[in-house]
């Protein structure tokens, strides 16, 4: 009877969850793309924020939502940010953030995850899967702190990125593949005090 009574107080119990958000200032999301099929150019957005709902005793069950500021765009090239942000690509003004929600979430080996989930980018939502490597936890001042590195590859054409130039020797401007990187330190909000 004892049992009975201490399983239905378990299964009464919340699950062990915490919720941690994504910090702008040390967080870097990048890009590369094959120009001219001889080297790659690379770039970054300026603004990424990210909120993880982790379920703390099976990782597989928490959810990630990422969403980048493609306004933020820069190659270092001010003339070419600027082509980027133009309806030829992005489109800014219109399609302002691209986004990522989580749907499914796979452990690999050691601190690997495979993360499954929706891209939207340019008004166009394509599943994607994010191979992601989740570094120990720090705490400092009482603060709570951990790293993730997050990689995936797409072609930008399913998004309707379909501006390019055919050159005169054959081939073209730019690339469809483009890599996908975010390197991402992650807080952990800790718990409204009490009220008195």
């Amino acid at each position: 009877m004892r049992s009975l009574l201490a399983a239905a107080l378990l299964l009464s119990l919340p699950a062990a969850a915490s919720t941690w958000e994504g910090d702008p200032a040390h967080t870097t999301s990048t890009f590369s793309v094959r120009h001219m099929m001889v080297t790659n150019v690379r770039g970054e957005f300026g603004k990424t924020t990210a909120t993880v709902h982790q379920d703390d005793q099976d990782i597989t069950k928490s959810t990630v939502e990422v969403t980048v500021d493609t306004t933020t765009i820069d190659t270092r090239q001010e003339k070419r940010d600027a082509h980027l942000k133009s309806p030829d690509f992005f489109d800014v003004a219109k399609y302002p953030t691209m986004t990522f929600k989580s749907t499914k979430i796979t452990k690999g080996e050691g601190s690997k995850l495979k993360v499954e989930g929706n891209l939207t980018l340019h008004g166009v939502t394509k599943p994607v899967v994010f191979d992601v490597d989740v570094t120990p936890e720090v705490t400092n001042r009482g603060q709570t702190h951990k790293g993730v590195t997050a990689s995936t590859k797409i072609n930008r054409k399913d998004y309707g990125l379909n501006w390019n130039q055919t050159l005169e020797a054959g081939g073209v401007l730019v690339g469809d593949e483009v890599n996908i990187q975010v390197d991402m330190e992650l807080k952990k909000v800790n718990p409204a005090p009490a009220a008195k």
